[in-house]
């Protein structure tokens, strides 16, 4: 026989929000049972405090009888569920608002980016899918943030086997009812956001192969995806993802579950008295890391594209020219992007995280990506007086845009030196942001 309503009412009232949202799952009878007015009111009380214009009393001794009176007779049943979910989201959005409000004026990015995610309850799951439809979700994850990007690694000794998945999805998770005082819990209520979807069918085939070390090799799919492999198996042993901060709370949260969050379209501002208007006064912000280690940071202001320069529908961004060794940089440590599951640890040698943040002459982002990248030795001796060793370089494109950095080795100080970095953007780019015909 089944337990007594009463009884289960009497259970009800002592969980928390959580709790009563996860009961109210189980069957028809506990949702309604769970969205008791009566019980959620006593919740929602404890939270927040009522507005007096709601139960208009004449005297103080007949305002509690108003709240169990008219607060639960006169609304409809899970009114106050619904309230009280309502307004943790909204407090949530507020907190979260205040957070990204301060922008970063080197990146054009809010300062508070991290604090920001981890004040709504924000994570990151994949989920793996295989022939037959079957669904692995994999969620041990480590993060690892940076000044413009996070760089998510998942590991497990329970993948799946990689000639039965056919796609991989990655999906911004946060809870429905994010609780400061702990952590969030994977059981409880979460809303899922898609952001990306990538397909594993002939991994070593479609994917761009980016390095290796004596136990893994490493596979990039665009955007920002590397998946691990053991060599003597050729299975699964860990994915790791580099996602940028631009946008990265809106993608993470505002999407559903199968369609991603569409960014607002861009309003260009007409400018008829610049002649040369979307080509100069950009700034670079641009990191080069490998997990914990950071190779470069920097910031570089005033590139510009001369008409003349525009060629093959690119606009020609020099950051560091290979005439001018004055603006040559260093990379700071030895370039290897790191990596690491349940049992090994290790460090593919030539490989690195580059994340750019571009932005207008306004300040605001234009071009910003984080994508695993590697080092090619190049075939080209140097050409530079001023320095003897082999020539590296690192090469990236996307649809918007080409960035191109070309490496020294410097045997004597044992460190690589950039002699000549360009980013080419996309004159369809600049035009769809400008409203300009170039």
């Amino acid at each position: 026989m089944s337990m007594p309503s009463e009884m289960l009412m009497k259970i009800f009232s002592y969980l928390d929000a959580v709790s009563l949202l996860c009961v109210g799952c189980v069957n028809k009878h506990f949702y309604h049972l769970a969205s008791d007015n009566g019980i959620w009111l006593k919740i929602y009380s404890s939270c927040f405090h009522p507005k007096r214009t709601i139960w208009k009393m004449k005297s103080e001794q007949t305002e509690t009888v108003s709240l169990g009176s008219a607060a639960l007779h006169d609304r409809k049943p899970g009114y106050w569920k619904k309230e009280y979910i309502f307004k943790q989201i909204a407090a949530v959005k507020t907190r979260v608002m205040r957070l990204v409000k301060p922008i970063d004026p080197y990146t054009g990015l809010p300062c508070k980016n991290k604090e920001a995610m981890k004040a709504s309850g924000l994570n990151w799951i994949i989920v793996l899918k295989d022939k037959n439809g079957r669904e692995h979700i994999m969620e041990k994850a480590k993060l690892s943030f940076k000044d413009t990007s996070v760089t998510i690694l998942w590991y497990s000794t329970n993948w799946p086997c990689l000639d039965i998945l056919s796609t991989l999805k990655l999906f911004g998770v946060m809870p429905l009812l994010p609780d400061q005082s702990r952590a969030p819990s994977k059981n409880g209520p979460r809303r899922r956001s898609l952001i990306a979807e990538y397909h594993l069918a002939n991994l070593t085939e479609s994917g761009v192969a980016v390095g290796a070390d004596k136990l893994v090799q490493l596979f990039s799919l665009n955007p920002g995806l590397l998946v691990g492999l053991w060599k003597e198996k050729n299975e699964i042993a860990f994915v790791m993802v580099s996602l940028h901060y631009h946008q990265l709370l809106e993608r993470s949260t505002l999407g559903s579950a199968t369609v991603q969050y569409a960014l607002p379209p861009n309003k260009p501002v007409l400018d008829d008295v610049d002649p040369e208007y979307g080509l100069h006064d950009y700034s670079l912000h641009l990191d080069m890391h490998g997990g914990s280690c950071t190779y470069l940071c920097g910031t570089f202001k005033s590139l510009f594209c001369r008409k003349g320069d525009i060629e093959n529908g690119y606009l020609r961004l020099t950051v560091v020219s290979l005439k001018d060794n004055t603006k040559h940089l260093p990379l700071i440590g030895t370039v290897g992007l790191s990596w690491e599951t349940d049992v090994f640890k290790g460090n593919v040698k030539g490989c690195y995280v580059m994340d750019v943040t571009l932005l207008d002459e306004t300040g605001k982002p234009f071009w910003c990506f984080s994508a695993p990248v590697s080092m090619e030795l190049s075939s080209k001796a140097s050409s530079l007086y001023d320095y003897m060793g082999h020539i590296y370089t690192t090469d990236y494109v996307d649809s918007e845009g080409k960035v191109c950095v070309e490496m020294v080795w410097l045997e004597e100080t044992k460190e690589y030196l950039i002699v000549n970095l360009v980013l080419y953007i996309s004159t369809k780019k600049v035009n769809n942001w400008y409203g300009t015909n170039y």
